[in-house]
């Protein structure tokens, strides 16, 4: 394994970064496709032995299971001193904003209920799930500072979001001395570019970590065809992404295949080994060993300037797809993909 220091942090992690999405008990959350307990802990004890040491999660997977059985496995697994942990919250949801509970108030209840759920007193890395455009940014920035000054997260993070968000929140808070974004985790991959006219430009110039999520497009970018798989199956929000553009995507994914023949090495392998060229540590799920085993192949496959052009060269510019479809001022929380789920963790158990 391959390691990096996570943006201007002093964070050293694993060029994979395990996704955690895919944990969590089936029946207590959005993903009817996700793992038991069982095998999530196989998958974390070999993701440990195979040197990864990054782990990103979220309280509103499978409705904190996912972070129950991350926390639960690196206590038996590992030392906590040798894991960089990444959880996220989600914006205040309807209930909260009529209730007048504060940004900040919210930030810590959720991160108090992360920490319950992980097993820990603090998190490397606490992301801001979402921009929430129902919530004044500066309440964000300062509900933020407090938590990295109480020792609760030691830095933070966001994702979902455009570069002049990123900018903004940035500037308000080196303005006023407050704990910055070193961090960004956006939708990003051989099939879905977009972050590339202004986001990963800004994130180079400032060295802001590029870690970004959907690095397989949910499976497409690691196999030809939609798989007969459970999650290939069951999976609509990964459908609600990418089907749309099926056609586009085509002639990009029959490439990695070609090259992945050519190579002697799997899709994942090839798709994985080109986003490795742009960010620092993409977020990869995995719902078996052998997802795992190629993830940290990839690491050590080189690809030429020519092959990475190759590569590239069919793309054609998408819309916004999924969380970063709804970023936009008008976009209503009572119908968000993830406040649902917010809304669904009891209130008085944070």
């Amino acid at each position: 394994m391959e390691y990096i220091n996570l943006g201007k942090s002093d964070l050293n992690v694993s060029r994979i970064c395990l996704g955690c999405m895919g944990f969590g008990d089936s029946k207590n959350g959005q993903h009817t496709w996700t793992i038991d307990e069982f095998a999530t802990r196989e998958i974390i004890k070999s993701a440990l032995e195979k040197g990864i040491n990054f782990f990103d999660t979220a309280i509103v997977y499978q409705g904190g299971t996912s972070e129950q059985y991350l926390g639960r496995a690196l206590k038996d697994f590992a030392k906590r001193e040798e894991c960089v942990i990444a959880t996220k919250f989600t914006p205040r949801t309807p209930e909260e904003i009529k209730n007048h509970i504060s940004a900040q108030q919210h930030i810590e209840n959720y991160l108090n209920k992360s920490l319950q759920n992980l097993g820990t007193d603090y998190v490397d890395l606490y992301i801001y799930h979402m921009w929430d455009y129902h919530t004044p940014m500066e309440d964000i920035m300062e509900g933020l500072n407090r938590v990295v000054k109480q020792g609760k997260a030691r830095y933070i993070g966001i994702s979902n979001c455009f570069a002049w968000q990123l900018c903004k929140a940035n500037n308000y808070a080196q303005n006023n001395n407050l704990a910055q974004f070193i961090s960004v985790q956006g939708h990003y991959n051989l099939i879905h570019r977009e972050e590339e006219r202004e986001m990963i430009p800004y994130c180079k110039e400032e060295h802001i970590a590029l870690t970004p999520y959907s690095a397989l497009a949910s499976g497409r970018l690691a196999r030809l065809g939609k798989g007969n798989t459970k999650r290939a199956k069951e999976d609509s929000y990964a459908k609600f992404k990418y089907d749309k553009t099926e056609k586009e995507d085509k002639k990009i994914i029959e490439r990695v295949a070609e090259l992945a023949q050519k190579k002697g090495v799997t899709m994942t392998e090839v798709s994985l080994s080109w986003l490795l060229t742009k960010v620092d540590s993409p977020v990869v799920g995995a719902t078996k060993l052998s997802h795992l085993e190629d993830a940290v192949n990839s690491v050590h496959l080189h690809l030429s300037t020519e092959e990475i052009s190759w590569l590239e060269e069919p793309y054609l510019p998408h819309a916004l797809a999924g969380v970063m479809a709804q970023n936009k001022p008008q976009a209503s929380l009572e119908n968000h993909v993830w406040v649902q789920n917010a809304r669904k963790i009891d209130n008085t158990e944070r």
